[in-house]
């Protein structure tokens, strides 16, 4: 299996959340071509289901991988870049499939005595698909005793493998924020509800939630990454739009986040005599890695001579959180030395670490099945 040429050929049709009809199609190919009386398929919503038989189960193992892209307009040098304007796999969904694809046919060909089920799953991104896929009958006929996943990371090398027990990714919420006043004439501004300025103070204001409201040791973010609001020069705003996301790393803390913001908008609603309107979108639970799988996970990446090292908490989001918080097993990293990050139009993860991360991923099955 050339993985590389799998990656460009993903890399050039990135599609939404549960938009990924080109991506199932293709990957549906792919597996198809791999097909024996040992593997069973099922389709779910625009993501795929995979379960290859052992030779004498007594447990199933799941490897999960997301699909969508993201809505980036690709800036990279790539001659095979995305085919589809403003959308891109900017996150490195690419990489998590064509390992997927990688370590299926390794386990189709190289029996283990255990079940193993793949899934591909849509949506991760937004407005998130594991929620929805544990809930659907596929997933509970083949839910996993243990369940594990990657994801790229551009700031370690190629080669290497990082993970830790207990809290990996952040607790997140989306948040949305629209805001109502009056507009006019800029030379009249009495006459008006600016809300420009609304949006602009409130802004500010949002800043002092973590720094005035929370125990400094209680890690939190709140970033607003998008404002929009007027469409002249010589015209005050009646709308505006802050698009954003809050951080946590424990559970309670985004809750506490919430109340306050709330509060916040109940007083810039009078003060500023306009309607704010809230949606917090897509909420993802925490990255909690089970301590025995890690185990499992660093012993066999240092026997088998990859490198392994420990990492650290990160504000990162991942619905895998969901799968996590019902079925013990763990997330990892696996680096590919990028000097552009996750989410950048510019992202440009090294294809060697395709290699690495198929074979982190069958040594961690067969591992996971000798115990």
């Amino acid at each position: 299996m050339n993985l590389v040429e799998i990656r460009r050929e993903l890399h050039q049709i990135p599609e939404l959340g549960f938009q990924e009809y080109k991506t199932q199609s293709y990957l549906l190919d792919k597996i198809n071509a791999m097909q024996t009386d040992r593997v069973e398929v099922k389709k779910w919503r625009t993501g795929i289901l995979v379960r290859v038989s052992g030779t004498n189960p007594n447990k199933t193992i799941g490897f999960r991988c997301d699909m969508d892209g993201l809505p980036i307009t690709e800036q990279t040098d790539y001659p095979f870049q995305s085919t589809h304007e403003g959308r891109m796999h900017a996150c490195g969904h690419d990489f998590h499939m064509t390992i997927a694809l990688g370590s299926l046919k390794h386990i189709i060909n190289h029996p283990i005595e255990n079940d193993v089920v793949f899934f591909f799953q849509p949506a991760e991104e937004g407005p998130g698909g594991a929620l929805p896929m544990m809930e659907s009958d596929s997933f509970k006929e083949w839910k996993p005793d243990v369940i594990f996943a990657l994801h790229i990371a551009p700031e370690l090398s190629t080669g290497t493998v990082s993970s830790r027990p207990g809290l990996l990714f952040a607790n997140t919420s989306e948040l949305f924020l629209d805001f109502s006043g009056k507009g006019g004439h800029a030379a009249y501004p009495h006459l008006t509800r600016d809300m420009t300025v609304a949006a602009s103070s409130f802004v500010v204001e949002l800043q002092q939630i973590v720094s005035r409201n929370l125990n400094p040791l209680e890690s939190a973010v709140v970033t607003v990454g998008k404002m929009e609001s007027g469409f002249v020069q010589n015209a005050i705003a009646e709308s505006a739009r802050l698009e954003g996301t809050i951080r946590t790393l424990e559970p309670a803390t985004i809750n506490v986040i919430k109340q306050k913001l709330e509060r916040l908008i109940q007083g810039f609603e009078i003060s500023h005599e306009c309607k704010i309107a809230i949606d917090y979108g897509a909420n993802y639970y925490q990255v909690y890695n089970d301590q025995e799988y890690v185990d499992i996970f660093a012993e066999a990446m240092t026997t088998n001579n990859i490198n392994y090292q420990e990492a650290n908490p990160a504000m990162t989001g991942e619905d895998f959180g969901y799968m996590l918080k019902d079925i013990p097993g763990f997330m990892f990293w696996l680096g590919v030395d990028s000097p552009f990050g996750l989410h950048n139009s510019q992202l440009t993860p090294d294809e060697d670490a395709l290699e690495t991360g198929v074979n982190a991923v069958i040594k961690t099955i067969q591992a996971i099945s000798a115990r």
